[in-house]
């Protein structure tokens, strides 16, 4: 017992986004994962003597599509400056960075809490910076190797305020920003690779102090799910501790995985001496205003921005909107379908449904599925007009369709014979022979089993081999049954 109801939690993330660049932050090599160790590398940013970094501006754009996103103030001008610290991976012996003058501050990401309920978290700042290479210690059983391919690879650094108060709302908080960045290709997201990094700032304290608690840094968490787990493990250690009258320390723990425990790594009882100074080789940057205006025009709809469209404009359930927001090629799938339909509903459930279930079948991905949005829309509207039922659009026509791409959803219904009928006469005539075809559930009917309309219904689509209409076939039936008691 761990008594954690005497206890709030605060927490702060620092997540590290490495940019969808081709080439890196201040120099031209390639910016490209999984490259042979050490080959994507350059006098530049090996560090050499009389070398000069040239800035990238695709980093810059990507800093502001990031601010505006998270509502953050941009800064017209841009300072760099040089972080000296000294490791093996660090070719020149000093990070360029943005100490003073973070290109973003303020603003907020709206993520949820334990209870379900929408809460503002706060960002202290986003800057550019570049990644250090990759020191490497589980290849060679006596050396550390070192891979210099992610030396001088751009990042975004996305520090948030303390604000967040458990680890379900830290889980959530990373997920918005993977969900962010991916939906502005700044970032592919890919915690696995390395490509999306984050730290985990934790300390705890008695309900209604005003003071912060000793806060310890945690390190090397691989995965969302990861991060929830070690910020849950250090809420307990940290209580413990106290509870048994011990002193949190300051410090950096590492997450092991496999046991599910954070390991102390380091004390950082004394504050890091960076010497942080102006970077001399990199001139000031000035962002205008008209640059801000123009990247924004060319933001694409944002993953809030969308969940609050599906559920206020069109009506969805919160769990719909949530699942289609997830994916930014869901989404834009999504969208462009209900370029050529208004049944937003059948739609979602068809998205959701048969081509989830189609693509999760194949290990696809949606944008290597073969059908395109306007084509479902077609058969969505076929459904719609009472042409034909869902489940003979879901069953025959859409695994047609992708045999018979030159033909529309109408012209497959109509050679596949599975158009619904709706006269009268032969729907009267269907009904006949399911009366016929089940005399003891007729008779229980007549005798008040009237549930049975239910069964005797998928008995007429079954004669009618779904092509009755059920809007039509529903009331003739009941009405045709009513008239034998």
């Amino acid at each position: 017992m761990d008594n954690r109801d005497k206890y709030e939690v605060v927490i702060g993330l620092e997540i590290h986004a490495q940019m969808l660049t081709k080439s890196k932050a201040y120099a031209s090599d390639a910016n490209e994962f999984g490259s042979h160790p050490n080959t994507n590398v350059s006098v530049v940013s090996l560090g050499h003597p009389g070398t000069l970094p040239v800035m990238n501006k695709k980093t810059i754009e990507n800093a502001i599509k990031l601010g505006l996103a998270c509502h953050a103030n941009i800064a017209s001008d841009q300072y760099f400056a040089r972080k000296n610290y000294f490791y093996p991976d660090l070719p020149k012996g000093y990070q360029i960075t943005q100490d003073k003058t973070p290109i973003c501050t303020g603003g907020y990401l709206v993520v949820k809490d334990d209870q379900g309920i929408y809460k503002n978290v706060g960002i202290t700042r986003i800057h550019m910076e570049e990644d250090a290479g990759k020191s490497i210690h589980d290849v060679d059983l006596y050396d550390t190797l070192v891979d210099l391919n992610r030396a001088g690879v751009p990042l975004l650094e996305i520090v948030s305020e303390p604000d967040i108060r458990s680890s379900l709302e830290a889980y959530n908080y990373v997920t918005e920003v993977r969900k962010l960045v991916r939906y502005l290709d700044i970032c592919d997201g890919n915690m696995e690779e390395g490509s999306l990094r984050c730290d985990a700032n934790i300390s705890v304290r008695l309900i209604g102090a005003k003071e912060f608690g000793t806060k310890v840094e945690v390190k090397n968490m691989n995965s969302i799910r990861n991060v929830q787990r070690a910020i849950e493990f250090e809420i307990s250690r940290q209580i413990e501790v106290i509870e048994t009258g011990g002193i949190v320390s300051q410090e950096t723990r590492g997450f092991d995985a496999l046991k599910g425990i954070t390991i102390s790594m380091r004390s950082k009882e004394a504050a890091n001496d960076y010497r942080y100074f102006p970077e001399p080789d990199l001139q000031p940057i000035y962002v205008g205003q008209e640059h801000i205006e123009a990247i924004k025009q060319e933001m694409p709809a944002l993953p809030r921005e969308l969940y609050l469209k599906y559920t206020e404009q069109f009506g969805l359930s919160e769990y719909d909107a949530t699942i289609l927001v997830d994916n930014k090629h869901i989404a834009l799938y999504f969208e462009e379908i209900l370029l050529n339909t208004s049944h937003i509903k059948m739609a979602a459930n068809f998205l959701m449904g048969e081509i989830k279930g189609y693509l999760n079948q194949r290990v696809l991905e949606i944008t290597e599925f073969p059908l395109k949005p306007a084509s479902i829309a077609d058969l969505i509207n076929l459904i719609e007009a009472g042409k034909v039922s869902y489940s003979v659009a879901s069953s025959k026509i859409f695994p047609a369709m992708f045999e018979n791409q030159g033909l529309s959803a109408l012209e497959l219904a109509t050679e596949l014979n599975v158009l619904q009928e709706s006269d009268e006469s032969s729907l009267v005539n269907y009904i006949n022979q399911v009366i016929e075809g089940n005399p003891n559930e007729i008779q229980r009917y007549i005798t008040g089993e009237k549930q049975l309309v239910g069964f005797l219904m998928g008995q007429l689509m079954k004669v009618s081999q779904g092509k009755a209409d059920p809007k039509q076939a529903n009331p003739l039936l009941r009405k045709m049954l009513d008239s034998l008691i």
